[in-house]
């Protein structure tokens, strides 16, 4: 039985149907058309849609064989897109001019796809709910198919003689809608999973190894089975067993599965080929729209590269540190050496100081030691030759290749003029290596870093700009000195040997820094 509602709703339609002066004795009149052109297209746009409801449809009909109904099916703006079941009903309804690509509104007398889009809930129309008399004979019963965000899809109807109509057809509808809603959720839901499946395995620097939430091996892209040490003819073998099989990683999935729990940043040390390879590994759930754990994805990252780099430039702040250090205490020591040194020479002018050779024997030979300490603190021998910056650069870049690919950074390069300077190669590699470090580590969820190439009045600038982290006047002012530094594992050694470098090729340098916009260390060495 209808609510007051529904039926004050239906006399209010009907109402305005007489006034916009529709004939009840006359069929419909469908004078709002889809092109064939754009019939095309929202079929197309629908297809998923479509292919669903045929599904569930296909289901229902063959169910209640023998019974005269019929199925259509709209788009979100009453437009019909499709029909389905009997035969007899769709010739009767096209007789009439009801067919794909027709608008279904007021304008063509009171109808349950244009009440149940306006109102946003199923409608049912039987026998004089209808405005014309053709449709007298009929029940229409119409519910939405919503999306995600509760916003209407489509619709779904159907439509039969009133003579064989069920009370429970509405319901029955309705239950069908739900059902729809769930599959195109479902399957949105596996696209996305298997687009970001897809993207995942076609990475060129990750291993991915997916799972289900058993933990079988859903699949594995190449890198993780060479990373893994499986032969790529064992691929079928591998999908559909478990992961637990894999000794070196298993556990980590076990536990994400058992605790669904993520497994971020682990790092992995394992013998391969007869060498050490250092990998970072990550395994993280995948929840379903119902928040029931649907995949478990591992990705492995070989940072082999990365840990030598590392090591080497951590070597090279070592023996930057125990240089200075050893400058410093030589030359704390040094001063009072002399004068000690001096008041002996003194004190024995006419020649009784006792033990004298002695005493002045182990004086020189602590000024020895001293020397020895400041020869460390000194820079090695420099080996000037006509160099390009750019193939300087280049090969720098290549160190860090690997690095700016994980760290998901972008190195854009404008070599506008690339002039010879004479440099110490060795010594500029090891200003661009401080100063590219510095610009990715200013970075820590990834961005730009720019390098560029010029001349400015008779000295090659390298211009190396990152759009990090940044730093204030109060840091800028700072930058060079010994253990002055915002790093939590540096000493500010850094900077202060980049300058050294470039001092000592009769260079400068300038910074510019702004706190959330980034910095921009510029180099000028003569050309």
């Amino acid at each position: 039985m209808k609510t007051m509602t529904d039926n004050q709703i239906i006399q209010d339609s009907k109402q305005q149907c007489k006034l916009r002066g529709i004939d009840p004795e006359q069929p419909p009149v469908f004078a709002n058309r889809l092109s064939a052109e754009q019939l095309k297209k929202q079929l197309s746009k629908y297809r998923e849609v479509i292919e669903v409801i045929d599904f569930f449809v296909h289901k229902f009909l063959s169910s209640i064989t023998g019974t005269p109904i019929l199925v259509a099916i709209s788009d979100d703006k009453g437009y019909l897109l499709a029909f389905q079941g009997d035969p007899s009903i769709i010739d009767t309804i096209r007789q009439i001019g009801l067919g794909e690509g027709a608008l279904m509104n007021e304008d063509v007398g009171t109808n349950s796809i244009d009440l149940c889009l306006r109102h946003k809930r199923p409608f049912q129309l039987v026998g004089q709910d209808h405005y014309q008399q053709i449709l007298h004979r009929m029940a229409c019963c119409t519910a939405p198919i919503l999306k995600e965000d509760s916003q209407i899809l489509g619709t779904i109807s159907f439509m039969a003689d009133i003579d064989v109509t069920h009370p429970h057809l509405l319901p029955l509808l309705c239950t069908m809608a739900d059902s729809i809603e769930r599959e195109l959720l479902l399957r949105q839901s596996n696209a996305q999973l298997e687009l970001l499946n897809q993207m995942l395995l076609e990475t060129n620097y990750l291993g991915v190894i997916i799972t289900d939430e058993h933990g079988k091996i859903a699949d594995i892209n190449e890198n993780g089975m060479n990373m893994l040490e499986i032969e790529q003819t064992r691929y079928y073998d591998i999908i559909g067993s478990s992961v637990f099989e894999l000794t070196e990683i298993g556990h980590y999935f076990e536990r994400t599965l058992m605790l669904n729990d993520q497994c971020t940043g682990l790092e992995l040390t394992l013998e391969r080929h007869g060498s050490i390879q250092h990998f970072m590994m990550d395994v993280v759930p995948a929840f379903d729209s119902g928040g029931k754990l649907s995949r478990v994805i591992g990705s492995l990252r070989n940072i082999t590269e990365m840990k030598r780099t590392e090591e080497v430039l951590r070597n090279t702040e070592k023996l930057v540190f125990a240089g200075q250090l050893a400058m410093s205490i030589a030359h704390e020591i040094r001063n009072p050496l002399t004068t000690v040194k001096g008041m002996l020479q003194l004190s024995n002018k006419d020649g009784k100081l006792p033990h004298y050779d002695l005493i002045m024997s182990e004086v020189e030979r602590m000024n020895l030691i001293v020397s020895e300490f400041l020869i460390l603190g000194k820079p090695q021998a420099v080996h000037f030759k006509n160099e390009r910056c750019s193939a300087i650069l280049q090969e720098m870049l290549g160190i860090f290749a690997i690095q700016v690919r994980m760290n998901n950074i972008t190195v854009t390069r404008d070599f506008q003029e690339d002039l010879e300077i004479k440099c110490d190669r060795n010594q500029i590699k090891q200003v661009f290596l401080n100063i590219l470090k510095n610009a990715m580590e200013a970075l820590p969820f990834g961005g730009d870093i720019m390098i560029t190439l010029a001349v400015e009045d008779g000295f090659q600038t390298i211009t190396i700009a990152d759009n990090g982290e940044g730093m204030s006047e109060e840091v800028l002012l700072k930058i060079g000195e010994p253990f002055h530094t915002t790093r939590f594992n540096g000493n500010g050694l850094g900077m202060m040997i980049v300058k050294k470098i470039v001092s000592a090729h009769k260079g400068h340098i300038t910074i510019k820094s702004e706190i959330g916009q980034g910095t921009a260390v510029k180099i000028f060495l003569p050309a």
